[in-house]
């Protein structure tokens, strides 16, 4: 297991202001958009906006396995560390696997509007964890392919629920960062290959957890977990996880890089690799 990370550092922008939260806990952006971690949401809202002030992080991902590559970009704001709303596209290369199918198309695109809202608690303070709640409509804009391995349907709603807590104090002084989360969904490969499939059309609930360690205040160490669907039966969809580093220079800027673990991800097993996000925070 490797952890990749990159980065440059960039000076604060003079007479901007970024919100009151300490620095790191609006997390980065969850490759669909939402605040959190690299594969999963955090109950944690973007940007670093408290009451009355706004927020938001502007992000752009890469991912490459052995047989795929995905890239990601999106833009979100948030209000008063109380609701959330983001927009993000996503392209998958499939050039390996249309080659070897003789499929139509050779890339999957697929948009994504999101909602989060702060329900209870908070990540530090008092004794309830930070809960929120969130939706995510998808759109699979290349329908043709997806329909031709069984999925059922070109749009969907993913809901989630998640749990998030900071301990400052956390293990021998380092804190520590736990997040667990419930997602109700029917999304074959995050949508990018439809919704519902031959095997099976309702939603599942699924389980998601990431954990973390701020070796330092601007550098965060952490594994991700997310449990997936599995509604086609012409490829089995495994269970994802990734280790991340992810690097706060500053309130605008942050840097995460990953190892990934996709397992067999449309037919091709050992689906590991990379993932790289860069993100500003404004």
């Amino acid at each position: 297991m490797g952890v990749v990370l990159f980065g440059i550092a960039l000076p604060p922008v003079q007479g901007f202001d970024t919100g009151s939260r300490l620095l790191a806990t609006g997390g980065i952006t969850q490759i669909e958009g939402a605040a959190g971690g690299g594969l999963v949401p955090w109950a944690v809202l973007s940007g670093y906006g408290q009451k009355d002030e706004w927020g938001g992080d502007l992000f752009v991902t890469y991912a490459r396995t052995d047989d795929y590559a995905l890239g990601a970009a999106g833009v979100s704001v948030a209000f008063g560390n109380r609701v959330e709303f983001s927009l993000s596209t996503q392209l998958l290369d499939i050039d390996d696997l249309a080659d070897d199918l003789g499929l139509p198309d050779d890339t999957l695109r697929q948009e994504i509007v999101g909602v989060k809202a702060r329900l209870l608690g908070d990540l530090i303070y008092g004794v309830v964890p930070q809960f929120s709640a969130g939706l995510q409509y998808k759109h699979n804009a290349d329908f043709d392919v997806p329909a031709l391995t069984g999925a059922r349907d070109d749009d969907d709603i993913d809901f989630y629920l998640n749990a998030s807590r900071l301990w400052l104090s956390g293990i021998y002084g380092y804190p520590v960062l736990v997040n667990v989360g419930l997602r109700f969904s029917r999304a074959n490969q995050l949508g990018l290959l439809g919704f519902g499939g031959d095997k099976d059309g309702s939603r599942d609930t699924l389980f998601e957890a990431s954990a973390g360690i701020l070796l330092r205040r601007d550098l965060l160490l952490g594994y991700e977990y997310r449990q997936k669907p599995d509604n086609l039966s012409f490829a089995a969809e495994d269970d994802w996880q990734d280790a991340f580093l992810a690097w706060f220079p500053n309130k605008y800027l942050s840097l995460t890089g990953a190892w990934i673990d996709l397992g067999s991800v449309a037919g091709k097993s050992g689906q590991d690799g990379f993932y790289f996000s860069v993100e500003g925070t404004y």
